[in-house]
């Protein structure tokens, strides 16, 4: 059976917010097919399902830092989103299903759900291994610490990519008549 929304995509749209794993509302309401506006409007009615670490609304700080990560709109003013965004975690997102009712709301929510357990799976297996390479470190001596600072080096999750900033001039050799 074919899916309905990529997995690389929901991946991609999975964050770390505030030490939850989160997806914005936007990019959830992008995915079910319908607008933002209305996903918020449907969880505000129904606002009794959605206790704090199921959902949470972004600070300035913070919607202002996944701006400039992720391209977001920004909020106020023209062309900008009126409020601050809201972060679903696993469980809220599982509480979108309940909420929404429409098919391809079901069938993109249990990717969403299959997205998340990749995640989780990646993680434990990232830290199975932080363990074993520990237990090799104490294991053997001195000499070997070299190669097991390198494959730990190897293990961190890549740094975001900086822009460079400012523009680049191109330097013209001027040369003056004979």
């Amino acid at each position: 059976m074919e899916a309905l929304v990529p997995a690389e995509i929901i991946d991609r749209k999975i964050y770390w917010i505030r030490g939850h794993k989160v997806m914005l509302d936007r990019d959830l309401a992008d995915l079910y097919g319908v607008k933002t506006y209305n996903l918020n409007k449907a969880v505000k009615r129904n606002i009794d399902r959605f206790p704090q670490d199921f959902m949470f609304q972004l600070t300035k700080e913070e919607a202002g830092s996944l701006r400039f990560q992720i391209g977001m709109s920004k909020v106020g003013g023209r062309g900008g989103r009126r409020y601050l965004p809201y972060a679903f975690t696993e469980q809220g997102v599982a509480m979108l299903s309940s909420v929404l009712n429409s098919e391809r709301a079901v069938k993109v929510n249990i990717e969403i759900m299959r997205a998340f357990v990749r995640l989780r799976q990646m993680l434990a297996s990232n830290a199975d291994l932080a363990r074993k390479l520990d237990a090799l470190e104490k294991k053997y001596d001195a000499q070997f610490r070299v190669v097991f600072d390198a494959i730990r080096e190897l293990m961190k999750p890549p740094a975001p990519p900086r822009r460079k900033i400012g523009f680049r001039v191109k330097e013209r050799r001027v040369t003056y008549g004979r």
